[in-house]
């Protein structure tokens, strides 16, 4: 009796001291995980750094492009930073507004015009929206055109003379009738009948038109011409020669669409790059060095961490990925399921990644669940009112840096860990900082540039896959004699008297100062400027 009495009193210590550790456990605070975020000013307008000058370089190899990129800022050189942020903002709303808008009229199946011409493409690109530009020749002799590259948009087209009505454009409009390569398109052939549906005019040349959300379009000739990057020619590249365009794009000339569709750029030339294509936008607060492009199979990183491609049956130009959940500070977030961003059978909800969006958008409930969770987690930093569309605000003024919850993007297969610039953005030059995510009353979550900024994203569109490949993924390339050449991830610049740039089968950037490279050990696929 005496032995079972003592084995209960011990079994009662035991237990007594099991409940107090796990009550102790329960309350030790929870490890945040940070990182520093070093504040800085909205940015100046960029400047242009290349008229011509990407016409003068050495070719690419024929199966690789490579193209500097510049944000449509820089053909705004008048306004102030606040202001161009403000109009960043205006933009951005009717980006959003215009592929909600698409994505719903696909899943309704309204978005088709059965007979007629007037809805034979709806782009879910609004008016002045495309954020990110470069230079490219149009026809033979090449003439020299700024174009805007865009995800969310297929069809590749540009203003072209006679013009019944045309937009203000940085350089001369292009003149079809000065190019020994132009040809319209005849109505019965294939790449006509690519166009959802497509029209024709008396002389029997297919007719095409792009409709946008805001009610501005581009209306013309359906044709194919030879686009020049830098000194690479590409021929027979099926684009609209629009000679009606209303209420789009001012400054530049057109549009290259990057979209999946079948008359997207990457789609058309699949055969010559592999259809793949890769970008990486730089943070202009933070680097003066342009955002840049790269087409075929040197676009794909070996670095980066890859997620499939999702397809929507009724609407194939958007990139849609499966985001499974979003961690703040090291511990998912609550609330925040996979089953919120789902693409279902009909089409609706999911997530695309999108070019031309600035700020990612989540559904509603999502949203909330993130930005509760963030502002627990930065509960120390004090808080700025509302602006604009961003409802969680920080006032960090007088300080030079913070330490901030970290963000991780869960895609099926891919942690992606933000940058804290990417989440945490300046909104005036007074030390107001907003939190970069903002809520959607639709189904549709968009991944913004502003958290892809710092990443290369590369689109493999052979093997229905994206991959992130982080700024961090810095190496050092070895040349014979044992010197070394630094590794520039997102800076592509041009070549110098000392030396030269080089890109890698991985998509890296790095500089030879004495210009010789082991061209073994590194496995150059091709040279850039």
């Amino acid at each position: 009796m005496e032995g079972k009495k003592k084995t209960t009193n011990g079994l009662l210590f035991l237990s007594l001291a099991l409940a107090l550790s796990l009550s102790a456990a329960a309350t030790l605070p929870f490890q945040l995980q940070t990182q520093t975020l070093t504040l800085h000013s909205l940015p100046h307008p960029p400047t242009l750094s290349w008229p011509e000058a990407e016409a003068l370089a050495e070719p690419d190899p024929e199966d690789a492009l490579s193209l500097n990129l510049h944000h449509i800022d820089a053909l705004s050189s008048d306004k102030t930073p606040e202001q161009l942020f403000h109009l960043r903002l205006k933009r951005d709303a009717k980006r959003v507004e215009s592929l909600l808008t698409l994505a719903a009229l696909n899943s309704s199946h309204a978005g088709r015009s059965g007979s007629g011409f007037s809805s034979s493409i709806i782009s879910g690109l609004a008016q002045g929206s495309g954020e990110y530009f470069t230079r490219i020749g149009v026809g033979t002799p090449a003439r020299y055109v700024y174009m805007v590259l865009d995800t969310g948009s297929d069809v590749v087209w540009l203003q072209c003379a006679p013009c019944r009505k045309c937009y203000s454009q940085t350089d001369p409009v292009f003149d079809p009738s000065k190019s020994r390569t132009y040809a319209g398109i005849p109505c019965g052939a294939p790449l006509c009948r690519r166009l959802d549906s497509p029209g024709c005019n008396k002389n029997k040349v297919c007719q095409y038109q792009v409709s946008y959300g805001d009610g501005s379009f581009t209306f013309g000739d359906f044709s194919t011409e030879t686009l020049t990057f830098r000194k690479t020619r590409v021929t027979r590249v099926a684009l609209g020669c629009g000679h009606d365009n209303e209420g789009l794009f001012i400054g530049a000339a057109g549009l290259l669409g990057l979209g999946r569709g079948r008359l997207s750029f990457p789609v058309q030339t699949g055969r010559r790059f592999n259809q793949k294509f890769s970008y990486c936008l730089v943070d202009r607060s933070a680097s003066a060095k342009p955002s840049s492009v790269v087409f075929g199979n040197s676009a794909v990183s070996r670095t980066a961490r890859f997620t499939p491609l999702l397809k929507n049956p009724k609407l194939d130009t958007f990139y849609y990925v499966e985001l499974l959940g979003i961690s703040v500070g090291g511990t998912p977030v609550r609330g925040l399921s996979a089953s919120l961003f789902r693409l279902d059978a009909a089409g609706n909800g999911g997530v695309i990644i999108d070019s031309g969006t600035s700020v990612t958008r989540l559904t509603r409930p999502a949203y909330i669940a993130l930005r509760d969770a963030f502002r627990v987690g930065a509960s120390r930093l004090k808080r700025a009112p509302e602006f604009s569309l961003f409802d969680t605000c920080f006032d960090l003024s007088g300080l030079t840096e913070v330490k901030v919850p970290t963000v991780v993007l869960h895609f099926r297969g891919a942690d992606v860990s933000l940058p804290a610039t990417n989440y945490l953005i300046p909104v005036d030059n007074s030390g107001s900082f907003c939190f970069a995510f903002a809520g959607t009353m639709s189904g549709l979550s968009i991944i913004g540039n502003i958290q892809q900024q710092g990443f290369r994203v590369s689109y493999d569109l052979a093997g229905s896959r994206v991959g992130f490949a982080p700024r961090e993924a810095k190496t050092l390339w070895r040349r014979n004699g044992g010197a070394t050449i630094t590794n520039r991830w997102c800076n592509k610049v041009a070549a110098t008297a000392q030396g030269r740039w080089l890109i890698d089968s991985s998509g890296n950037y790095g500089f030879d100062s004495s210009g010789k490279v082991d061209l073994i050990h590194l496995q150059i696929d091709s040279y850039g400027n």
